[in-house]
């Protein structure tokens, strides 16, 4: 007579692991069979699903987690930019079947506490803050219900344990401000996002650096400050451009959107791009190849950024070891908005 599979008890409770040496496969292996992952052969599935149909396993879905959810916070998501963010993660969501919850709240310091406990009660597989932090209290809180998170373009330093991912902003910054020094402007504008961003201070940090190492001194009248958006932008352009006699002969935008902001401000003051005026923006959204004329700017990879930050979650649920801070490479996309400064303008 043959023996029928036992059914385990508290006593003889069924681990993966002795699924695992029962197989031969790893333990790693054995997750994916039984959360019903794609990237396994049939032949492993095969296997897995027997051992653990013939040992009594009994596989639970936790009543939190019935689907899995990533969610991400923005401050506000009025912009392009934000949807090339969510472009990104969408991108990588949907190669592993897992949906997306977007949620508007808080600042770009800290999303509402209302959020964080909300997000606690939803339990997702895991977070995207864009620009925003959590406290020392909210992070033990989403450890303790295992719930990684990822900072995406952090406004302030992340915590040595954060998960993190950004744009090398100060290369970003230097390759702006060298290329328009190669054409000739020395007189160079900026219009800076909010101060208390890391992105902002990284991106002025790189403009002043490399005036300084050709002799230029950094002129406070050419400095201002705008808040990334297409208003800010032209804020700071119309303060920069007002006095006639004193004007840059280029300006680097902060974001495209502030460059946005420029071009309306040139136009009102009758100022022509790039004859008169050289401009750069800084992100790379999909309307700046479609600006008159074609935006000049420095290319921050948003969509892979964001599915970086969604990788991290995904590997950081499934046990994988990841890099905790990432930072990828800017570059420079020259278009039709940058000219050289002719002599009688020099």
């Amino acid at each position: 007579m043959s023996a029928t599979p036992q059914k385990p008890t508290a006593e003889n409770k069924v681990k993966l692991s002795d699924i695992a040496k029962q197989t031969g496969y790893s333990l790693a292996t054995v997750s994916k069979a039984l959360n019903g992952k794609a990237d396994i052969s049939d032949t492993a599935r095969r296997t897995i699903d027997k051992a653990l149909k013939d040992s009594g396993y009994v596989r639970r879905i936790s009543p939190e987690r019935k689907q899995q959810t990533i969610e991400v916070v923005f401050r506000d998501f009025e912009t392009i930019w934000a949807l090339e963010v969510l472009r990104g993660i969408i991108r990588e969501t949907k190669q592993h079947g897992i949906n997306v919850m977007v949620a508007e709240s808080g600042d770009r310091q800290h999303p509402d506490s209302a959020w964080v406990e909300g997000l606690i009660e939803r339990h997702p597989i895991g977070a995207i803050l864009v620009f925003s932090n959590l406290t020392e209290k909210e992070r033990d809180l989403f450890k303790s219900h295992n719930i990684p998170f990822v900072v995406f373009d952090p406004s302030g330093s992340p915590t040595l344990d954060d998960l993190s991912v950004q744009a090398d902003n100060w290369t970003g910054s230097v390759i702006a401000t060298r290329h328009l020094l190669e054409l000739g402007h020395k007189r160079i504008g900026i219009i800076t996002g909010p101060d208390e961003m890391l992105c902002s201070r990284a991106r002025l940090d790189g403009y002043s650096a490399v005036l300084a190492e050709r002799g230029i001194p950094t002129s406070p009248e050419l400095i201002a400050e705008g808040d990334f958006t297409t208003p800010g932008g032209y804020e700071g352009a119309m303060a920069l451009l007002e006095d006639e006699h004193n004007r840059p002969t280029a300006i680097f935008a902060g974001s495209d959107l502030q460059a946005m902001g420029v071009y309306e401000a040139a136009r009102q003051l009758k100022i022509r791009i790039p004859e008169d005026l050289s401009v750069i923006g800084f992100d790379d959204i999909q309307t700046s190849a479609y600006m008159g004329p074609a935006l000049t700017t420095v290319r921050q990879p948003l969509q892979d950024m964001a599915s970086t930050a969604t990788r991290m979650i995904i590997d950081t649920t499934e046990g994988r070891t990841i890099q905790k801070r990432v930072i990828l490479s800017t570059s420079l996309v020259v278009r039709d908005s940058t000219r050289r400064l002719t002599h009688a303008k020099a």
